[in-house]
């Protein structure tokens, strides 16, 4: 049977991004011609739809602020084969974007994450490098095994990684969401070191380091409890009994010398915090069978559709089909 051409869809999300817009749209429209460029207005107060539109973008919009909902509303509202994320601020590099997609099809992967490698001080802040770093080891010592830049907004994906991803994320921290997503179930992913350029003047970025961090490091420890009870949970108790065991250990001492347990306040909750370390333990245990079944539901679902390597390389690609209507 012949392989037929994937449809790609390129997803811009956009807040205020009046200034780099046109220059990001053309860029892609180039690397890709064959592709649809779907531009997601995010309740910008500029121009970016308009000039979106003028450059030739489908553009649509989702009113709730944060990139998790436009990639939520994107990935619910475009159905095509092959889904290319990036940022409309221009930092990415559009040129790459073919090696990327034919990545994906001849190794039949479902991820491929341009990692980002920058020369210029402006393009990428000291505090976010420092972050990501921190992030990364998180996400690693978390789930096993992380990747080097998880918080890259330049992604290629597969339909059947999409199709199967719940996105709960509302924020930046969706990039994270998706790491661990491809991590849970292990999913074949590849790493592309690509050029990140500072930002066009007259944009700013969104992302604000502490705050955000502090969200992400939030959303992080979640998955980890929705995704990994038992290591969640059973971290909670073992570090409450030994928390229990560092308060009983001056009332093992003074039994040992006097024969006396004068602190029974102190004895009371030593014990009452075993107690409950265990029960938190216990916990994580029972709920580590829901864990799995969930993860074998999304796996299915993950199995039912087609691989990337069923799809010829995308010279003459098809255009996705979107559901609904454009706003």
């Amino acid at each position: 049977m012949p392989k037929s051409p994937p449809r790609i869809a390129v997803i811009l999300p956009c807040y205020n991004e009046e200034p780099a817009i046109r220059a990001t749209v053309l860029a892609f429209q180039q690397a890709l011609p064959s592709a649809t460029i779907v531009v997601y207005d995010n309740a910008s107060t500029d121009r970016t739809r308009d000039v979106a539109h003028e450059a030739g973008a489908l553009v649509r919009g989702e009113m709730r602020r944060g990139k998790g909902n436009v990639i939520r509303r994107a990935f619910a509202d475009l159905d095509a084969d092959i889904y290319l994320v990036a940022d409309g601020d221009g930092t990415y590099d559009a040129s790459v974007a073919p090696r990327l997609v034919h990545l994906l099809v001849d190794d039949s992967l479902d991820m491929v994450v341009g990692t980002r490698i920058h020369s210029e001080k402006e393009a990428y802040r000291a505090g976010h490098v420092a972050g990501n770093w921190f992030f990364n080891q998180v996400v690693a010592r978390l789930f096993d095994k992380g990747l080097s830049d998880i918080f890259s907004g330049y992604r290629v994906l597969s339909r059947r990684f999409v199709k199967s991803f719940p996105c709960m994320s509302e924020g930046f921290e969706i990039e994270a969401e998706m790491s661990i997503h491809a991590l849970q179930l292990r999913m074949p992913v590849r790493e592309v070191p690509t050029h990140y350029s500072k930002r066009v003047a007259g944009t700013a970025s969104k992302l604000n380091t502490w705050r955000d961090g502090f969200r992400i490091l939030r959303h992080v420890l979640r998955l980890q409890r929705l995704h990994r009870p038992r290591q969640f949970f059973g971290s909670l108790g073992l570090a409450t009994i030994l928390l229990a065991l560092l308060l009983a250990i001056p009332i093992f001492s003074t039994f040992l010398h006097s024969g006396q347990v004068p602190r029974f306040p102190t004895a009371i909750l030593a014990m009452g915090m075993v107690l409950l370390g265990s029960l938190v333990s216990f916990v994580g245990l029972i709920l580590e069978s829901s864990s799995q079944l969930a993860l074998e539901t999304k796996r299915l679902s993950y199995l039912t559709m087609a691989s990337p390597a069923e799809f010829e390389q995308p010279a003459e690609a098809q255009t996705p089909r979107a559901t609904g209507t454009a706003r």
